[in-house]
Formats: C-alpha cells, structure tokens, sequence
C-alpha cells in the first residue's frame, strides 16, 4: 500500500491533475470527447466497442487518432464478463494493443478482473473496477485491483442501488481510492463528493451535453431540459435496469420486459444467450437513438445530474468549472 493519502492516490496513480474521468459511454464514447477530458486535465475513458462499433474505426487506428488529439494520459474500459469466447479474446486482443501504445489506466467492468489486473501489473499499469456494492468490491479486491469505481444509485446507464454516501461507508475501509460515479453535473455536486471522502468522481451525463460529444442535438436538448424525476429504470434495453431519460417513447413502451423475457433471463441455460440478443440489440437502438435523435426510437440513457445541466459547454469548459479556484 502506497502512503500517499488515497484522497491523493488517485491523480498520482494516473497521472493527471484533476480527479474527474470522463466515463465510457456506449455510444457516447468518441475520439474527440475522449481526448478533450484528457487534454482538460481530467481523463477520458476509451469504449472499444463504441470505438469499433458506433463509430466505425478499426481499433488501433482509432486509438493512434485519439493520441493525436492529446499527449495526456488516456484510459480503456474492458468489459470482463464472459458471454462468449469471441467476446472475451476481442477484449483481450484490444488490451494487448492498448498496452503496446501506451495505454496504462484500465477500467474494469461485469465480471472478474483478474486477468486485466494481471497484464497491467506487467507493465506498471493501474486498474480500476466498477463497484455497486461491497459483494462485489470485495472480489476485485481480492483480484488485486488498485481502486474502485462506486456506481451509485444516481448513475445513468447500468446505475447501482445505493446512495454515494452509504457506498462510500461500505467501501472506505479496504483503504484505496474511491471514484465516485453518479449524479455529478456542478461544481457542487463535484466537491460534495470530495468532501465526504471520494478520491474523485466519475461523469457521464454532464460530458454528454459537451461540444465534443458527437450525438444528436436532440439527445443533448433531452438532457438539458431533464429533471431528476424524469429518469426511470427500464429493464427493456439490457435485460437488466438501465437509467434513462422518460421520453414519450419510452412512456408508450413502458419500462418492463415481458415475463418470458425475465424467466430467460434468470435462467442458466439461456441467460447468457439472451443476454447476447439484449446486447446486440441495445447497441443497435442505442446507437441509433444518439444519431437520429427523436425521430427515431429515443432511448436516451442519463443519470439524475440532469438537474445541474443547463446548457452544452466545451468539456474544457465543463471541467475549468470544477476546478476553478473560487
């Protein structure tokens, strides 16, 4: 354990000035805004599969042209569960690549980290998992992971079931670093979070409303005139609850699956199966929702920071705004 106090660990682990990540977002997730959060001082999470996938670049040359967008460190989001073979050697592959031009700052997602841990450790690289509870947190621990990404209750996306302070009580004493991540949009909300104790804090939503991020204006607009109480959890996107903004579409569809669904769901034999056919479909509607915006099906994922954001700024801008000094 270093003696750095963990409230300062963090920065130093990274090697960047400021304790903000930009998160990955599927789709959300492209070179521009990556790059813009590391120039600004924060650091941007690559999402391979937003990189291939969303926005159309074979892997290495998207990451060599995020690197051209900013010499600061960068950061990759590897998704560890194991819904299939190819799945997790495309994973595994893209974590070679990322290493070989320099990447050292992984974010682990949905299942065991170890062999994420294991590679990086190789290179002196730092890995940081995402947590919901101390269940899990305590089996990335175990894997020897550096620090913890806490997704709260207030998160968009796949958000957790605990409020940011009664997860950070749960967590604080396994002694490293702490990411806040959820319901994070001011300046407030971002030293709030500081105060009680987190090493950092983690956003999505508020980089969302940025000029760098490549989605459709009315997805932005969407965000910007949200409120709190507009977001639900629809379990119709991923087979399991996902923040997202309550849109007349999504009033009309209603935001539970079907009672087969659920049943295929929970089920060993065909939960990875459906879980596939949930992916595979949630990437399609979500990548066309951010392009088309209202005029096609809109499944705007956001989290309850939707309160604090009131206009689309530069992420420069964003962070500058955090970290000002007064």
């Amino acid at each position: 354990m270093s003696n750095i106090p963990t409230d300062d660990l963090f920065t130093k682990q990274v090697g960047i000035k400021y304790p903000i990540i930009c998160g990955a977002m599927f789709p959300c997730s492209n070179p521009e805004l990556v790059a813009a959060a590391s120039e600004a001082g924060g650091i941007g999470i690559i999402q391979p599969v937003s990189l291939v996938y969303a926005h159309g670049y074979d892997f290495l040359e998207g990451l060599k042209y995020i690197k051209s967008l900013t010499q600061k460190p960068l950061g990759i989001n590897i998704l560890v569960e194991k819904s299939s073979k190819v799945y997790e050697d495309r994973m595994r592959q893209w974590v070679d690549i990322a290493i070989e031009e320099g990447v050292k700052f992984f974010v682990t997602a949905l299942g065991n980290p170890q062999w994420v841990v294991d590679k990086a450790k190789a290179i002196d690289g730092v890995v940081y998992h995402d947590v919901t509870n101390k269940k899990w947190a305590k089996k990335a621990v175990d894997c020897g992971v550096d620090g913890l990404i806490c997704v709260n209750n207030r998160a968009g996306g796949h958000a957790g079931e605990l409020a940011p302070q009664e997860l950070l009580s749960q967590l604080k004493g396994y002694g490293l670093p702490l990411i806040c991540a959820g319901g994070i949009g001011t300046r407030s909300d971002y030293l709030a979070a500081l105060d009680i104790g987190y090493s950092g804090i983690q956003m999505g939503t508020r980089f969302i409303a940025s000029k760098e991020c490549k989605v459709h204006s009315d997805y932005q607009n969407a965000i910007i005139n949200a409120q709190e109480k507009d977001i639900v959890l629809t379990d119709k996107i991923t087979g399991v609850p996902v923040s997202v903004i309550n849109t007349s579409h999504i009033k009309k569809i209603g935001t539970s699956s079907g009672r087969l669904s659920k049943f295929l769901l929970k089920h060993p034999r065909t939960k990875h199966i459906m879980r596939i056919i949930y992916t595979l479909r949630a990437s399609w509607q979500l990548t066309k929702a951010s392009s088309k915006g209202n005029r096609y099906k809109d499944y705007f994922q956001a989290g309850k920071s939707v309160s604090g954001v009131n206009s689309i700024m530069s992420v420069n801008e964003i962070i500058s705004s955090f970290v000002k000094s007064s």
